[in-house]
């Protein structure tokens, strides 16, 4: 193989991956790798070394934690597949058995007596729950739990849909209620009303786990224990209702950062940038976040969530910061607000995926929200000292020109962010746990001589697939010239099996798996379905730029103001083309221009949590000698005080 063969398939390497939804278990007795050898793991010295037996052997070694990879497992338990691609049926019988075993999964320790009493409530013997919550653990994700011959097809579910909305109906209308019907009295009258409607009733199983998917909130509020509802999920002040342990509750929130950036080129002012922010409430510790020039959206909430599950090492590295931050782990709940961006179909599924309860904020209700704000408060109060500062009132900002004295640009915001947050926010004293937030995570994680420890959290296996769950899909058929989607057209030589392909049920066009990351859109991936591989999909004209869904958004927007409803592909450049000489030409003069201008140059560095090293580290480090950085990384961050 010459060198332009060597090349060329080594990008087709990086162009294609098969996604991979297992984790690599961090436990004594768990098998991982450390390039090819293979250990077995005899003791969890901390958050970042133990001790591994090599299989083959016998040899102890110490290992570092972010050197190690999963133990590849030929299990059928874990498919590859898009998560858009599951038939419904697939879905509804997984999560079905989830909720079967979900009080049980998310208990540092179960025991028999539990799984017995459970298995009696669901309708199941115990040995199926326990095979259950194995292919579960094995996996960490939901969709492991779909029967192997019938989840992955299209086709009937196990119970028809007249006799689900008997179920539906009864368990409303009949079982929460304040006269507290039993369950063996709520399956009675489920096969009442469909032996009454001529509907072939379901077995009594099929409805006690029915039954047993209703959230316990629900249940006591409607059956006539609202009381003991408010008192069991109503935070008391400063404590969180089944914040126990942690990763038991993430809060997510967003907010403009008290600050004006400048832009790398002119360093002339840009406007506030954004955070999206992660927080676990039993330790404080922030888990993840995710900084832009953009508004908050479903992007922002799919970077921060990724940013929260994944290991940060390369993570430092990108931002030059010698310290550590280990945190990791998939919640057990996501709390957010009711904001449009949390309530997208594709951030739902992703989170039923990985078994993550998705609990939204009850309206009028600001104290369920109080962890996560209380730490952007802080957050805000440390930028205070930056320049370029807002301060948070127009009273503490009197005689301050904000933008005159402004002087960071976004990634050196961003490095004193991740100093800050490691070096001080981890390890200070914070008023309402009584110790930093740093050992109060080590502690619920490891134990001591008091507090038994939950254990290491798993890592994913892949990446990539774990952010690509969480981005916006589609689902489009596959044509001559490929595959459009709002309005551009991608090709690649992967698509070309599946041109007008037909679905074998209806004859019709058969429709396909996409994914992109909107900051840059002039690729997209492709779930092949048959190879169950991605391919990344580029536009098929090659002059097209890279550009995000935001400037298409505004060209577009360009173009139906000049009467072009629907675009051509040469409509769309000679639009794209004008809008950035506009910038181009503007962006000295104007601070629109210039955030536009820098917003566009973040965006096609491609930088995300599964792929934070994509460009060369000398195009995006900040040189730790930054005249903007050095005296604030040194002289102004304090390791004293507590955090309110």
């Amino acid at each position: 193989m010459n060198d332009a063969e060597s090349e060329g398939a080594e990008v087709n390497e990086r162009a294609s991956f098969a996604p991979v939804r297992g984790q690599m278990k961090l436990e004594v007795g768990a098998l991982v790798q450390q390039g090819k050898a293979v250990y077995r793991i005899a003791q969890l010295l901390d958050l970042t070394t133990l001790v591994g037996m090599e299989v083959e052997s016998g040899r102890a070694s110490v290992l570092r934690i972010r050197e190690l990879t999963p133990l590849q497992s030929a299990s059928e338990t874990q498919p590859n597949t898009d998560l858009e691609d599951v038939a419904d049926e697939g879905w509804r019988i997984a999560q079905q058995r989830f909720a079967s075993i979900a009080p049980l999964i998310h208990q540092p320790f179960m025991t028999a007596l539990q799984v017995e009493t459970r298995a009696q409530e669901v309708g199941v013997n115990a040995a199926t729950l326990y095979r259950w919550i194995g292919r579960y653990r094995e996996s960490g994700v939901v969709t492991a739990l779909i029967p192997f011959k019938r989840g992955w097809k299209e086709g009937r579910g196990r119970i028809a849909v007249p006799a689900e909305a008997v179920i539906a109906e009864v368990i409303k209308n009949y079982y929460l209620n304040q006269q507290r019907p039993g369950v063996e009295k709520t399956v009675r009258e489920v096969q009442r009303l469909c032996l009454e409607r001529g509907i072939t009733a379901p077995s009594p199983t099929a409805i006690r786990a029915r039954i047993a998917r209703v959230p316990e909130r629900e249940r006591l509020r409607s059956r006539g224990f609202a009381e003991q509802a408010r008192h069991k999920f109503t935070p008391a002040a400063g404590k969180f209702p089944g914040a126990d342990f942690p990763l038991s509750v993430v809060q997510i929130d967003h907010t403009p950062l008290d600050i004006i950036v400048v832009d790398d080129e002119h360093r002339q002012p840009i406007g506030r940038p954004y955070v999206t922010i992660a927080t676990d409430v039993y330790s404080r510790v922030i888990t993840g976040y995710y900084l832009s020039l953009d508004a908050p959206s479903a992007t922002s909430v799919a970077m921060a969530v990724a940013h929260s599950i994944l290991s940060k090492e390369e993570w430092l590295i990108l931002h030059d910061v010698k310290a550590e931050w280990p945190v990791w782990g998939i919640p057990k709940t996501i709390h957010v607000d009711n904001g449009a961006e949390f309530r997208s179909g594709t951030f739902q599924r992703a989170c039923t995926q990985y078994g993550i309860h998705l609990e939204y904020r009850p309206l009028m209700r600001p104290q369920f929200g109080g962890n996560v704000e209380r730490v952007i408060g802080t957050t805000l109060r440390e930028i205070h000292d930056l320049p370029g500062t807002t301060f948070s009132s127009v009273k503490e900002r009197a005689g301050y020109d904000s933008e005159k004295q402004s002087a960071l640009t976004l990634s050196e915001l961003e490095r004193w962010l991740v100093t800050w947050l490691c070096t001080v926010y981890l390890r200070r004293k914070h008023a309402s746990i009584g110790t930093d937030p740093l050992t109060k995570w080590q502690l619920g994680l490891l134990g001591n001589a008091e507090v038994v420890g939950i254990g290491i959290p798993a890592l994913p296996a892949d990446r990539m697939t774990l952010l690509l769950d969480f981005l916006p899909s589609y689902t489009r058929t596959i044509q001559t010239f490929g595959v459009s989607i709002e309005g551009w057209t991608y090709y690649d030589s992967a698509l070309r099996p599946w041109i007008n392909a037909k679905d074998q049920d209806t004859g019709r066009g058969r429709k396909f798996t996409f994914r992109r990351d909107p900051r840059d859109i002039s690729s997209v991936w492709f779930f092949d379905p048959e190879l169950r591989s991605y391919f990344k999909i580029p536009f098929s004209d090659i002059r097209t730029p890279s550009l995000s869904a935001w400037e298409d958004a505004q060209i577009k927007e360009r173009l139906k103001r000049e009467g072009t409803t629907q675009p051509t592909t040469d409509d769309l450049l000679r639009a794209l083309s004008g809008l950035r000489e506009q910038v181009d030409a503007a962006k000295s003069r104007t601070k629109k221009a210039r955030r536009q201008a820098q917003r566009q140059k973040v965006h096609k560095q491609g930088v995300t949590p599964a792929e934070p090293l994509a460009m060369t580290e000398s195009a995006l480090l900040v040189p730790s000698t930054s005249a903007a950085t050095a005296p604030l990384l040194v002289g102004d961050i304090q390791p004293f005080g507590e955090i309110e």
